[in-house]
């Protein structure tokens, strides 16, 4: 649920894994893209030596279109990859109780209490958190994070299935931010700090972590592919839920009200115009 650029990995490495997915999006225009993005990053698997032509063919041909909720009847598993909206997620589980009541309902919620979601549920007990890194096809992690009412049996699956999508599942319990986001986005906004603060520009911020700490990225150029509104919306979670050391920089929150969104609208912190 949701063709988005989570999504649309999610999409990708489900199928390439031998899993029949049905991408499901509100509009076709959002699915056009999903599939030419999905098809794009397929055939640069193909050019690494990664993935048979053959292959890439039967991925594609396993993942179909749909712009109603109800094609996920008689699912066995739901990714949810909706906006980071705790009302439209909790909307579309309450749908999902109804269109496919035995199925698993993963969140890959960045931020988003699960125990809050799965009270909307139908069964609580098969919601979980399953929240994959960007970009899906390549980053190795998932987190899996437990709500209150979440089953062991529940659990297990995801972690076993995790795995054999060639991932490697992280278990934790439901927390704001969960691990991940907890730990990286302190990191990001202090980042951005230092832009709005005048103490170093974008490439010094980014130069000093990836050559001072051996990131393979700096947080700037990362919170840009992340999607600042996204870095936004998840700090905001964090802040209302864990306090004051989470409140979004104000250049944040002025970058995303321009619409400079990152990669995906062509600027950020850095110019990706000519991308």
């Amino acid at each position: 649920m949701g063709a988005g650029t989570m999504g649309n990995g999610i999409a990708h490495v489900f199928a390439q894994w031998g899993h029949e997915v049905t991408l499901v999006d509100v509009a076709a225009e959002p699915l056009e893209r999903a599939r030419a993005t999905i098809a794009k990053n397929l055939e640069r698997q193909v050019r690494k030596g990664a993935l048979t032509e053959a292959d890439r063919d039967a991925t594609l041909a396993r993942i179909r279109m749909a712009t109603e909720r109800t094609a996920a009847a008689g699912a066995a598993l739901v990714v949810e990859a909706v906006p980071e909206d705790l009302q439209l997620k909790a909307d579309l589980l309450g749908d999902l109780g109804r269109i496919a009541p035995d199925a698993i309902v993963a969140s890959n919620t960045s931020s988003i209490s699960i125990t809050a979601l799965a009270r909307h549920a139908a069964h609580p007990d098969r919601v979980i958190g399953m929240h994959f890194m960007n970009p899906v096809p390549v980053m190795k992690l998932v987190e899996v994070i437990r709500g209150l009412q979440t089953s062991d049996e529940t659990t297990a699956t995801v972690m076993e299935l995790a795995r054999a999508l060639d991932k490697t599942p992280v278990e934790v319990n439901d927390s704001a931010g969960f691990v991940a986001n907890r730990v990286l986005m302190p990191m990001i906004n202090e980042a951005v700090y230092c832009v709005m603060e005048g103490v170093a520009a974008p490439e010094a911020v980014d130069t000093v972590m990836k050559l001072g700490m051996n990131h393979p990225m700096g947080p700037l150029a990362l919170a840009d592919l992340i999607g600042l509104d996204t870095c936004h919306a998840i700090l905001e979670v964090l802040h209302a839920d864990l306090g004051d050391k989470y409140r979004p920089c104000p250049l944040l929150g002025r970058y995303v009200a321009a619409g400079w969104l990152g990669r995906k609208s062509g600027r950020g912190f850095f110019d990706y115009s000519a991308a």
